[in-house]
């Protein structure tokens, strides 16, 4: 999402786009897109009570709630968890509580409901009439009609699950399809008869369905592996292409007899994180596959594996290939490039995290996670892929149809054309894979002769916008030309956009531009950086002040969010490059030492923050995607393991720290099929379900940065790089 994430504020009313993305074509299907359910619950990620509840009461009556939230209760109909819901309904007071939809970035498609679906568990005898009445919040904070929840249930029996279906039609609302669907914010519930006694009931799988479900023979699932490591044991089973499978059901046995559910995993994911919390665990597993209707397949064959001790070193290995699985199994299988985000939409490719993945595929390669020959015939396809993609004098857009080739407008129609920065994050990790598939071979040849294609065919010098500008633009659009305007001025993740533009052998910049674009000093800069940083300080661009004891050469405010330092630096060696300003190793090595700081010292008082849990930085969050810094009016708590993994090179024994200390102590949340989540708030316990395109491959990067300098020294030998930097050392 490689749009100044940090200045999402300024992009988001030039894009005309809300938080999550949502683009103007979010309603129209593609036909190969995947249909999501609508679900506001089937379980929570973390432990005490579920972020995306509310609560509320006037006593006598009560609900039970934990900071107004709804408890998590492991009584579950799908494994783990559930939502309790114990209260009191007083004939003197009331009582309300609520389970929210959390949106996800690219989950735009829906299957058309009919219903909402729930599991309803009723702890102990009662007075039906007592049970809640129901009814659907709207966004704009309106409700439907409330019904009686009794009234759906088809018996009085309690101490089992009951299958609640209530057609939409009953709550009084209009058709609900994929275009308003996104309207429907909250499943609410309110006091039914007031009989001032307390009961207790538990709330699983609440979602939105079709009447008419995928129905399909399926077939039981096939273990291709079950592997074990420090603290937790990875199953994965062969994918099945069957509309009909709803989830996965995955159990686990101590004994290999006596077989438990542990979890479920949605048909997109075929893997599933056991995170069991200690060393010398042996476990077997199976698998299952389950419909709509909830039949269960005959299970897998058995596999077992043992946790054991780690080294820090096949830790480092463990961090490494688990982020580099996002863009090798969560691929797009066309194209072989990355999806933005995980969950999130099937066929969309970003250009920018593809090329962070392209370098992250050379790094598993040189470990030994994959072979060169795998390797190979994946960059064929990818290269392939790009040939015939939709180009802007050569440089391609943000997003791309990984099964056409085709623009995907998704930040709005404006965003229709070329996308300079992202194009730089895609050429720089191309540049580097062309020195590394440097064999004699004909399929290694192709990928070379491929890549100077793509590489040549950039017309840098077209996105100055007028012959005399000072500035590179970010955007160009085919029937809207520079309608977006924005100017790329540092400090911020985009100074491989200059330094690509200026080593270009057929479409280069002036070296100058280096100076007078992205580290000018001129009065539109000096606004540009007062705007976003909303202070003096490295107005300039270069900076010179002190921070937690660390004087910072270069950056606005005190460095800004930490994926500043590693966008462009993933093949771009800091070590070896030096301006008139500063070594941007010592920099960026500032940078993040003030980031630890800042956060050791953490004058918000936020839960977890330390000399291990630290690194502010662009991530997801509860309810969008914001850029987190170290300034009190820029930081909420929440922390992208990215930020301090991605900094190993500058930080490697704090970032050590942190890496032992998100796996080991909040693992159980966190660690996930493609390593660590995106980000977590635990003074919210809240913790993000996606995995993010631009946040995995940076940690696998630059841990092989630090272990060997692989990327950077592949990256620097290319020759085109060697002139680029010699011309702006000229001029230094």
């Amino acid at each position: 999402m490689g749009k100044i994430l940090s200045l999402l504020f300024i992009l988001t009313p030039i894009l005309g786009v809300d938080v999550y993305g949502k683009s103007s074509s979010a309603g129209n299907h593609p036909s190969s897109e995947y249909w999501y359910d609508y679900l506001f619950f089937d379980n929570s990620m973390m432990e005490g009570y579920h972020y995306y509840t509310k609560t509320a009461y006037t006593p006598p009556s009560w609900i039970k709630n934990a900071s107004l939230r709804l408890p998590v209760s492991e009584t579950a109909f799908s494994p783990g968890n559930s939502l309790e819901m114990t209260y009191i309904s007083s004939p003197e007071g009331e009582w309300y509580g609520e389970v929210q939809y959390h949106p996800l970035r690219g989950n735009d498609f829906f299957r058309t409901p009919d219903l909402l679906s729930l599991r309803l568990f009723i702890e102990s005898d009662m007075d039906f009439s007592a049970l809640p009445e129901i009814a659907i919040r709207y966004g704009d904070s309106t409700y439907t009609k409330q019904l009686r929840l009794a009234g759906y249930l088809t018996d009085e029996s309690t101490g089992t699950w009951h299958n609640v279906r209530i057609p939409l039609k009953d709550f009084g609302m209009e058709p609900i399809d994929n275009t308003n669907i996104k309207k429907l914010a909250a499943v609410a519930f309110y006091p039914g008869v007031k009989d001032g006694h307390q009961h207790t009931l538990y709330l699983d799988d609440i979602e939105l369905l079709p009447e008419s479900l995928p129905a399909s023979a399926l077939q039981a699932p096939e273990l291709k592996e079950v592997k074990a490591y420090e603290r937790h044991i990875e199953v994965a089973w062969n994918p099945q292409e069957n509309e009909g499978i709803k989830y996965y059901r995955i159990y686990r046995s101590e004994d290999g007899e006596i077989y438990i559910p542990v979890g479920i995993r949605r048909p997109w994911m075929n893997r599933f994180t056991d995170y069991v919390g200690e060393t010398g665990y042996k476990a077997w597993y199976k698998v299952t596959a389950v419909d709509y209707a909830l039949k269960e397949t005959p299970a897998s064959g058995a596999i077992a594996a043992t946790t054991y001790p780690m080294t820090d070193e096949q830790l480092l290995d463990m961090v490494q290939e688990a982020h580099f699985r996002y863009y090798w199994e969560g691929a797009e299988p066309n194209s072989g490039l990355s999806r933005e985000n995980i969950p999130g939409r099937s066929n969309m490719i970003a250009t920018g995290a593809s090329g962070f993945g392209v370098m992250a595929i050379i790094a598993a390669t040189e470990r030994g996670f994959i072979t060169r020959d795998e390797a190979v015939e994946r960059f064929i396809t990818i290269t392939s892929f790009l040939s015939e993609a939709d180009k802007f004098h050569g440089a391609v857009s943000h997003f791309i149809d990984g099964t056409t080739g085709k623009t995907i407008p998704f930040f709005g129609q404006r965003d229709n054309g070329g996308d300079l920065v992202e194009t730089s994050f895609l050429a720089q990790g191309l540049l580097a894979a062309h020195q590394y598939f440097n064999r004699d071979t004909d399929e290694e040849k192709l990928i070379r002769e491929k890549i100077d294609t793509f590489w040549k065919g950039i017309e840098w010098n077209w996105y100055k916008r007028y012959p005399d500008s000072p500035f590179l633009y970010w955007h160009w659009s085919p029937d809207q030309a520079w309608v977006i305007d924005h100017r790329l001025i540092g400090w911020n993740e985009t100074m491989i956009t200059y330094l690509l533009a200026v080593m270009s052998p057929t479409y280069a910049i002036e070296p100058e531009m280096y100076y007078s674009g992205w580290a000018s000093q001129s009065g539109v800069a000096q606004a540009y950086r007062k705007n976003w940083g909303k202070t003096d300080d490295g107005a300039l661009y270069i900076n010179g002040n002190t921070y937690y004891g660390l004087k910072l050469d270069v950056g606005v405010s005190n460095g800004g969010p930490l994926f500043f330092t590693h966008y462009s630096y993933m093949g771009l060696d800091p070590h070896r490059f030096t301006d008139r300003y500063t070594n941007y190793f010592q920099n960026n090595q500032a940078i993040a030492q003030i980031n630890l700081r800042y956060c050791v010292e953490n004058p918000g008082k936020y839960d977890g923050y330390g000399i291990d849990c630290w690194g502010l930085t662009a991530s997801d969050f509860a309810w969008g995607y914001q850029a987190q810094e170290p300034v009190s009016f820029r930081d909420n708590g929440t922390v992208a393991p990215t930020g301090a993994l991605a900094s190993f090179p500058y930080t490697p024994g704090e970032s050590m720290a942190a890496l032992k200390n998100y796996y080991r102590n909040y693992g159980q949340f966190l660690w996930g099929e493609y390593g660590f989540k995106d980000a977590f708030n635990l003074s919210e316990n809240w913790c993000s379900p996606i995995f993010m395109g631009l946040n995995q491959a940076p940690i696998t990067v630059m841990i092989e940065n630090y272990r060997s300098g692989l990327i950077w020294e592949l990256f620097m030998s290319h020759p085109d790089v060697n002139k680029g930097i010699e011309k702006i050392n000229s001029i230094r």
